[in-house]
C-alpha cells in the first residue's frame, strides 16, 4: 500500500508540475482579438454579430430555424501573419453542440493553415480541438522557425463563435495578411442544406466551400442551413446584396421536396437574376446517395427532386436565360459507396469528390463572369 501510495503521489506531483508549466506558458502568450484581422466568407460584412451569418434585420423576419442556424460560423475564416514560434487559439462558442455522426472538431473545433511560400498553397497545421466548455485556450503548433507566415483560421461548422483570439510569442509579431489569398471580394455564393453547411467533415477545413476557396483562391460564402435549405425568398434576398459577386450556386435539392421546387425554385433564381443580370447561376441535384440502392422509396423522390431541378433549369434555358449552368448528381461522390458518415452526410472523401466533381463548371462559370 505505502508503494502504491509513492505512485500516485509521485503522479499526482508529475501533473501539477505540467499543469504548471502548461499555465505558465499559456501566460507568456500575448492575446490578439481576431476582429481587428480581414474575414472572409461572410456575404455582407454588417451581421448580428463578427462570426454570424445573417444581419439582424432578419431577425424576426426569416423563420427561426434559419435565424438560430446563422449563429453558426461555417464557412467564416479570419486571416493574419505572424513571426511567432507558436499559434495559440482562445474562443469562445456559442454552445456545446454535439452530433453522433460527425466530431466534436468539425461541429466546435477551429482548423489553422498556413500559406507555403513557395508555391502559395495552403497547407493544414493542426486543429484546435474543443473542451466540454464553450471557452477553449489550445496551443495549436510550438517549435517553429521565428518566420513570418501566412495564416487562415477556419470557424466551427456546427456551433457559433462568439470570440476569437490569437496568441503569440511574447515580443513576437502580428499583423494583417501581405497576401490576397484566397482573394477577397467578388465572391463565389453557395446556397443548400447540412451537406453544404459542412455535415460531416472531420474538421472545419474540409468543408467544401473552404476546399474550394482554396483551391480556386477565391473567397467562398458558406449560406448551407442543416435542414432549411428550402428556398426561403428571405435568403434570396440576402444573397443579392452581395457585392460583385462571381458566381451564384443553388444546391438546395437536398432539403427541397420537388413540389417545393416547382413553387419556388425560379422565382429564388429570379431575384438573384434581377439584382445581377451578368452573374452566373449554377444549380446542383441532389447526389446517388449510396442507400439508394436499396431504398426505393427514397430513391423515388430524389429522381423527383432532380427532374423538377433540371425541368426549371430547361425551362430558363428554353426563356432565353444565358450564364446558367446544371451540374448532375448520379456520379458526384463516385461508385463506390464509400463517400458518406451516414448514407446521406459527407465524409472528408465524400467533400473532396463533391469539391473535384464541381469544379469544372465552376471553373467555366468563372471565365463567363
Amino acid at each position: 500500500m505505502k508503494a502504491l501510495s509513492r505512485i500516485l503521489s509521485s503522479a499526482f506531483l508529475s501533473l501539477a508540475v505540467f499543469a504548471s508549466a502548461f499555465a505558465q506558458e499559456a501566460s507568456k502568450a500575448v492575446y490578439y482579438d481576431a476582429a481587428q484581422f480581414p474575414i472572409y466568407g461572410k456575404a455582407i460584412a454588417n451581421t448580428s454579430a463578427t462570426y454570424e451569418r445573417l444581419p439582424a434585420s432578419l431577425e424576426g423576419v426569416i423563420r427561426k430555424p434559419v435565424w438560430d442556424l446563422a449563429h453558426h460560423s461555417s464557412g467564416i475564416s479570419v486571416r493574419f501573419r505572424s513571426n511567432s514560434s507558436s499559434i495559440r487559439l482562445r474562443w469562445v462558442s456559442f454552445g456545446v453542440h454535439t452530433m453522433n455522426h460527425m466530431t466534436d472538431t468539425g461541429t466546435r473545433g477551429l482548423d489553422l493553415y498556413s500559406q507555403d511560400p513557395k508555391d502559395g498553397s495552403w497547407k493544414f497545421v493542426k486543429s484546435a480541438r474543443p473542451a466540454k466548455d464553450t471557452l477553449n485556450d489550445q496551443l495549436i503548433i510550438s517549435n517553429m522557425d521565428p518566420v513570418m507566415r501566412e495564416y487562415i483560421v477556419y470557424l466551427s461548422l456546427y456551433e457559433g463563435v462568439k470570440k476569437l483570439e490569437i496568441g503569440i510569442d511574447e515580443g513576437s509579431v502580428i499583423d494583417q495578411p501581405a497576401i490576397d489569398s484566397p482573394r477577397k471580394g467578388s465572391p463565389i455564393v453557395m446556397y443548400g442544406s447540412s451537406i453544404l453547411q459542412g455535415g460531416c467533415a472531420n474538421r472545419p477545413g474540409m468543408a467544401f466551400t473552404n476546399i474550394l476557396s482554396r483551391v480556386l483562391d477565391r473567397e467562398v460564402v458558406n449560406l448551407g442551413f442543416s435542414g432549411n435549405a428550402l428556398l426561403d425568398f428571405e435568403i434570396a434576398d440576402y444573397m443579392a446584396q452581395v457585392k460583385d459577386p462571381a458566381v451564384f450556386v443553388l444546391d438546395n435539392v437536398p432539403n427541397s421536396g420537388h413540389e417545393l421546387i416547382d413553387e419556388k425554385e425560379e422565382k429564388f433564381f429570379r431575384i438573384l437574376r434581377d439584382a445581377h443580370p451578368d452573374v452566373p447561376v449554377v444549380f446542383v441535384e441532389d447526389p446517388n446517395y449510396p442507400h439508394l440502392l436499396f431504398d426505393k422509396k427514397r430513391a423515388a423522390d430524389v429522381q423527383a427532386r432532380n427532374a423538377s431541378m433540371k425541368a426549371v433549369y430547361e425551362k430558363l434555358k428554353k426563356a432565353g436565360e444565358k450564364k446558367i449552368y446544371y451540374i448532375k448528381g448520379d456520379k458526384m461522390l463516385g461508385l463506390d459507396n464509400e463517400a458518406t458518415v451516414d448514407g446521406t452526410h459527407f465524409t472528408d472523401l465524400g467533400m473532396v469528390r463533391y469539391t473535384e466533381y464541381v469544379l469544372p463548371t465552376l471553373r467555366k462559370a468563372l471565365k463567363k463572369r
